[in-house]
C-alpha cells in the first residue's frame, strides 16, 4: 500500500518519512486518533515503505517483489496482531491467536484500509462476543520475531487496536517492545490509548492522527468516488473528519441510516408516551451486538448536540446530513437548555452500563422511559 492511497494526513506522512531519512526510526510507534482518521491506513503504508526495497524519498515503488507480496498482505516479514473472539465449540485449552482468523483478516484488508471493529466482528461472525488480544498472540509474536528477516532488514509487527490487549498479553510483550530483536519495528494502532498499560505507552513514540479536514474529504469524494461537488460538500461536513462516515453516507443501507431511524423512532414514541412501542424498540436493539449498541448511543449523543445547536440557526455550527437536518427542523426545539445536559448524561450512563455487560433490554427501555419526561421539559 502506498502513502498516496491514504486520505490526507500529509503532515503525518512527512513526519514518518523524516524518521526514516534521518536514521532515527523508533522501534515502537503508537498511532492514535479517532475512528476514520486513517490510523491503520498510515500504519500499513509505513510498513509497506519500510519493507519495499525500491522506495524513493516519498513512497514505495509498488512494483518490486516485496510490494507484490504486500498487495496481498502476505509478506513473510510483516506480522499482524488484532482482537479475535473464541468461536463456540473451541476448547478452552486452546490459546486463541490472530492466525486463527488469518483468512478473514486478509479478506478485510483486501477491501481497503478503512474499517471498523464492527466490520471485523461481522467478518468473524462474532454475534454478541467481544474481541480481545490474548496471551496466545504475545507468545506467537515473540516466537515469530525471534527469526531473522527473510527479505531485508526490517521485521514489522502491526498491532491493530492495541488497547484490546489483555493484561497478561501486554505484560508478556513488554520486554519485546522495550528491547526488540534487531530490525524489528512495532506499529501499534489505537483509538483509546488511555486504556493501554502505562508501561506499554512509555515504550512507544506516540503519533497523533487528527480528524481529516473537510476540504480533503470533499476533494477525495469528488476525485475517488465521482461525487458531484454539491453532494460532496454536504457529505464532507457531516463526516466530521472521518472517511468512514463519508463512505457510510454513500451507502444507502449504512449503519448510520439504521441508527438515524432508531433515533427518530425513540424521540417520536417517547414524546407520544407510547410505552408499548418503546418496549418493542428496546427489544429490537437487544439483538445488536454490544459494540454496535455503544456506537449507536454515541451517534444519538451526536444528534442531540446537533439538534441543540440547530436552534441557534448558525449553519457553520451544524454537521448533519440532509435527512438529519430535515428531521431537526421540527424536532430541534425539543432539545434545549433545560434538558440537553440531562439527556446527554442519560446516554453516557447507558454507554457505561452496556460496556459493563448490563442487560441491554433493561438499559434501553429505561433510557426510553426517562426520555418521555425529558422531551416535555420546555425551555
Amino acid at each position: 500500500m502506498k502513502f498516496e492511497e491514504v486520505i490526507g494526513q500529509e503532515e503525518v506522512k512527512e513526519r514518518l518519512l523524516q524518521m526514516v531519512h534521518s536514521g532515527k526510526l523508533p522501534h515502537a510507534l503508537l498511532f492514535c486518533g479517532p475512528e476514520g482518521s486513517g490510523k491503520m491506513a498510515l500504519a500499513l503504508a509505513f510498513a509497506s515503505y519500510l519493507l519495499c526495497k525500491e522506495h524513493d524519498d516519498k513512497d514505495c515503488c509498488g512494483k518490486c517483489m516485496q510490494c507484490r507480496m504486500l498487495a496481498k498482505w502476505a509478506h513473510p516479514d510483516l506480522h499482524f496482531s488484532y482482537p479475535v473472539i473464541r468461536p463456540k465449540g473451541t476448547s478452552s485449552a486452546h490459546q486463541m491467536t490472530s492466525d486463527d482468523f488469518a483468512r478473514e483478516w486478509q479478506k478485510l484488508l483486501s477491501e481497503g484500509p478503512y474499517f471498523t471493529m464492527d466490520r471485523w466482528l461481522k467478518e468473524m461472525r462474532a454475534e454478541n462476543q467481544q474481541a480481545q488480544i490474548g496471551v496466545g498472540d504475545s507468545n506467537d509474536l515473540i516466537r515469530k520475531l525471534a527469526f531473522k528477516p527473510s527479505q531485508g532488514y526490517y521485521k514489522i509487527c502491526v498491532i491493530w487496536l492495541a488497547e484490546r490487549m489483555n493484561e497478561e498479553c501486554a505484560n508478556k510483550l513488554l520486554k519485546s517492545i522495550e528491547e526488540p530483536p534487531e530490525g524489528t519495528v512495532f506499529l501499534m494502532v489505537s483509538e483509546e490509548p488511555e486504556r493501554l498499560l502505562e508501561t506499554i505507552k512509555s515504550r512507544t513514540q506516540r503519533i497523533d492522527i487528527p480528524p481529516i479536514s473537510q476540504g480533503i474529504i470533499e476533494k477525495a469524494l469528488v476525485e475517488r468516488r465521482g461525487i458531484d461537488a454539491v453532494a460532496a460538500t454536504r457529505i464532507s461536513r457531516a463526516a466530521n473528519g472521518s472517511w468512514l462516515n463519508a463512505l457510510e453516507e454513500l451507502d444507502s443501507d449504512s449503519e448510520k441510516r439504521q441508527f438515524f431511524d432508531m433515533f427518530t423512532t425513540l424521540m417520536r414514541k417517547a414524546y407520544m408516551c407510547d410505552v408499548r412501542d418503546l418496549k418493542k424498540w428496546s427489544e429490537t436493539i437487544h439483538s445488536y451486538g454490544r459494540e454496535k449498541q455503544k456506537r449507536m448511543l454515541i451517534y444519538f449523543m451526536h444528534l442531540v448536540r446537533e439538534n441543540f445547536m440547530f436552534n441557534f440557526h448558525e449553519y457553520e455550527l451544524n454537521y448533519m446530513t440532509q435527512d438529519e437536518e430535515n428531521f431537526a427542523k421540527n424536532f430541534a426545539p425539543f432539545i434545549n437548555e433545560a434538558n440537553v445536559v440531562e439527556i446527554s448524561r442519560m446516554m453516557n450512563v447507558a454507554i457505561r452500563d452496556i460496556a459493563q455487560n448490563a442487560n441491554a433490554k433493561i438499559v434501553f427501555f429505561h433510557l426510553a422511559v426517562q426520555m418521555m419526561s425529558k422531551l416535555r421539559i420546555k425551555n
